[in-house]
């Protein structure tokens, strides 16, 4: 079966080459018995992959069972997986088949596999191993035969390392490998996937379709989507059902969608999204031009004051401040020589306090001016692109449509 056929029928969208790569990884390996991990980030949609494997198997006349591994409370997820005979805990009142009992000539599918307790990774390392396992409560060994399929959206390395996933369980289930792209990853795919959500929302409740104007495309396009196409539905769901305006604006998609973490002026503990430099550079840069500017007009304010009051000289002031400061300190003037006597042929060195108090001068070329001017530089360089602008200039979309509706650029 070819990939194209593999999408319709298991309702799959998109084109994106990391996406097909990991379709025919699960149409290749569906006619072995080999354990499968499918890694992704939440909600990429890892679900659809035990599925493809399940019905492209020989298994596919067989149960198939989809277990989220992380919604069982780990005082009775044994019994869940395993089963348990009468009486093994307090309300043991019958024996019980569990779930890979219930999955046997199937598919068992073990979603967020990485939630399992440590305990509960020996039994299914046991079954991996030799396909035998034990109820809860019995000391009868049962042979059995699935096929099993997890899922995790964690980073196992990083989960062995700190001791809370085994690292032989790991390479048993990591006989074959599929990762799932995230959608910040398919951005040919996005696009498509808004219409399609859309789409199916507004024909559900007879609504026209809505339309995405060419910045909102842009912004959606280069959005981070944290939740991936969960998310991403959840946002075409909530446009289609809620904005007036069927021509959808990228204001009216900022309204729905939390500012992106590329946008942050810092870096935090623990972050996976990085700033370029220069976009670090620029958001110091714009925090200090207001700071420079408020401190220039301090020192204006200053300066204007001592020319109406009767102050001698900004010397005078000093003077008569170090006086009030320090009494027990002679201030000498100008020419005054050292209290120390010379040396031979030394002539006197005389003490001197000498102070500048310069008016600032009017910038010619503000820092704003300046930011003005780069991105009107850019945007007519780029015939108005504002995406292609955002990249020359090192910042974000996001950050350049707040500066353009700023300085009036529109």
């Amino acid at each position: 079966m070819d990939i194209q056929t593999i999408k319709q029928r298991f309702g799959i969208i998109g084109d994106d080459p990391a996406l097909n790569r990991a379709i025919n990884i699960a149409a290749q390996v569906a006619s072995t018995d080999l354990s499968v991990l499918i890694t992704g980030e939440s909600g990429v949609g890892k679900e659809f992959f035990p599925k493809i494997i399940h019905q492209l198997s020989a298994r596919k006349h067989g149960p198939y069972i989809a277990i989220n591994c992380g919604a069982i409370p780990a005082g009775t997820i044994d019994s869940e997986l395993f089963g348990h005979e009468k009486g093994a805990f307090t309300d043991a009142k019958d024996t019980r088949k569990g779930y890979f009992e219930v999955a046997a000539g199937g598919t068992i599918f073990l979603d967020e596999v990485a939630e399992l307790p440590l305990e509960t990774q020996v039994r299914l390392l046991r079954v991996l191993e030799s396909g035998e396992f034990f109820k809860v409560g019995s000391s009868k060994t049962q042979k059995i035969d699935v096929r099993v399929v997890a899922a995790t959206n964690v980073n196992v390395q990083d989960a062995i390392s700190r001791g809370k996933f085994r690292e032989d369980l790991f390479y048993r289930l990591n006989a074959i490998s599929i990762q799932v792209p995230p959608l910040r990853d398919r951005k040919g795919d996005i696009e498509l996937l808004f219409r399609k959500f859309a789409s199916d929302i507004c024909e559900r409740y007879r609504m026209p379709i809505p339309e995405l104007e060419a910045e909102a495309r842009d912004y959606l396009l280069n959005y981070r989507w944290k939740g991936n196409i969960r998310q991403l539905k959840n946002v075409a769901e909530q446009i289609a059902v809620t904005e007036a305006n069927r021509k959808i604006s990228a204001e009216a998609l900022m309204k729905c969608l939390p500012p992106p973490a590329s946008d942050l002026p810092m870096l935090y503990p623990g972050a996976t999204e990085s700033l370029s430099e220069r976009e670090i550079l620029y958001s110091v840069l714009f925090d200090m031009r207001k700071e420079v500017n408020d401190l220039k007009a301090v020192i204006s304010n200053l300066l204007k004051n001592n020319e109406t009051h009767t102050y001698s000289s900004p010397r005078t002031e000093i003077k008569q401040i170090a006086e009030e400061e320090f009494p027990e300190v002679t201030i000498l003037p100008a020419t005054a020589t050292s209290k120390y006597a010379p040396a031979k042929n030394e002539r006197p060195r005389p003490i001197q306090v000498e102070t500048t108090v310069e008016a600032p001068e009017e910038e010619s070329l503000s820092l704003t001016k300046k930011e003005m001017d780069m991105i009107k530089k850019s945007l007519d360089r780029h015939r108005g692109k504002r995406r292609a602008a955002a990249e020359e200039l090192g910042i974000s979309e996001r950050t350049l449509y707040r500066k353009i509706k700023e300085y009036g650029l529109e």
